[in-house]
């Protein structure tokens, strides 16, 4: 195993010459280089050199095959990522399972591979999830893998890798210099709500406009709950960390291993309502997920018409829409993004969010909608982290790869 480059990744839309330009061709190729000029605001001269390098440092390519008929000089040969070239591996981390995702440097997702997380010692966990991606990776012989990215839950050091995750058990876990040594990429780890902010950020290039300005709000909730806040295009940091809304009061009479009751993520979860649901008796003894019920499982009997299964995932969903009003109220951002399968994986539950979060806010109502990338989310999460540093410094990124 190497020594690992861990580099703490940059969640924000960049605005240096090289990374405008390299955004513009990556979401909007091919693309001529006088309309790049007039995407970015920079000069024909700057978006040329910029091309040029980009080019020789094999991120864009020329597609003169496309000239229009009649057009003139070479501000008119569009470019465009080459995208066949390298790729970047993602990995997020979850509380059950754990996703591995080769991205193109456009962000596009070219494969994709579920693990169970591993259980017990971290050091034997991060190893077997090192080699899952190891030989997930070398799926594509053909293209070189260019930066690894991580996204967990817990308290994530992005300077040194080093990750507590109280769910799965880590303590000072050197989450970043055991995949980073392991792959032998350069690597960056960051926290995955913050992750799937950075997502909506770096990789929805037809929303990147409006959200370089104001503030967004980024809930989520599967199984687990959390937060992160973007301010002008920039996902909001903190130094020691990220904040946790998973003992928030809702309310409830779920029992917390805080010792509490009706905490957020105690009430919310997958594994909470799923466990609730079994108490109920709400799966059929007949059927072999009865021992160990899914969530899953449960969307299903609630599909098929049973009034207590879809009553119980109504007050997820209404605990769910109060709770973003509550947080809503008191950041007051300029729009609320809500990712995870809490929110995608059972649709009949949104109009439940939508009215409990009418009935609870204040304020007046303003952008707030379901992420667009569903129930891939966390692979997107993982995308960005593994794509942060190019897309923030594309030539940099490219110099600390190659050494």
């Amino acid at each position: 195993m190497s020594q690992a480059l861990i580099v703490p990744p940059e969640l924000r839309i960049a605005d240096g010459a090289g990374a405008s330009v390299f955004r513009a061709a990556a979401h909007r190729g091919p693309v001529p280089r006088d309309t790049i000029a007039e995407i970015t605001g920079l000069s024909v001269a700057t978006v040329n050199r910029q091309v040029s390098a980009l080019i020789a440092a094999g991120l864009l390519r020329e597609r003169p095959d496309l000239v229009e008929p009649g057009a003139v000089g070479r501000p008119r040969v569009p470019v465009e990522a080459d995208h066949e070239r390298y790729l970047t591996i993602g990995i997020h981390i979850g509380a059950v399972t754990t996703g591995i995702v080769a991205s193109d440097i456009r962000g596009r997702i070219i494969g994709a591979v579920g693990i169970p997380t591993p259980n017990g010692d971290q050091s034997i966990a991060l190893s077997s999830i090192t080699a899952s991606a190891r030989a997930f990776s070398s799926r594509w012989h053909r293209r070189t893998p260019l930066w690894a990215g991580v996204a967990l839950g817990g308290r994530v050091d992005s300077v040194t890798g080093i990750v507590d995750h109280v769910r799965l058990g880590w303590k000072g876990a050197p989450v970043g210099a055991v995949i980073g040594g392991g792959l032998g990429l350069p690597v960056s780890v960051a926290a995955h709500v913050e992750s799937m902010a950075a997502a909506e950020l770096l990789l929805a290039p037809d929303r990147d406009a409006a959200e370089a300005t104001g503030t967004s709000l980024y809930f989520y909730a599967r199984e687990t709950t959390g937060i992160a806040i973007t301010f002008d295009g920039k996902v909001h940091t903190p130094a020691g960390g990220p904040g946790s809304v998973s003992h928030l009061p809702t309310g409830s009479s779920a029992a917390c291993p805080c010792g509490g009751t009706g905490c957020l993520e105690a009430t919310v979860s997958d594994q909470a309502v799923v466990q609730r649901a079994r108490a109920a008796g709400l799966f059929d003894a007949s059927d072999a997920t009865r021992r160990a019920p899914t969530i899953q499982a449960l969307y299903k009997v609630a599909h098929d018409g049973s009034r207590p299964a879809r009553e119980l995932l109504v007050e997820r969903a209404e605990v769910l829409g109060r709770t973003v009003a509550m947080l809503r109220d008191l950041f007051n951002p300029d729009r609320v993004v809500l990712g995870g399968q809490a929110f995608t994986e059972y649709p009949a539950g949104v109009p439940h969010v939508a009215q409990a979060f009418a009935r609870a806010s204040t304020l007046p109502r303003k952008d707030v909608r379901i992420s667009g990338f569903g129930n891939r989310v966390q692979a997107h999460a993982a995308g960005a982290v593994s794509l942060a540093s190019l897309y923030a410094d594309p030539l940099g990124a490219v110099r600390r790869a190659r050494t």
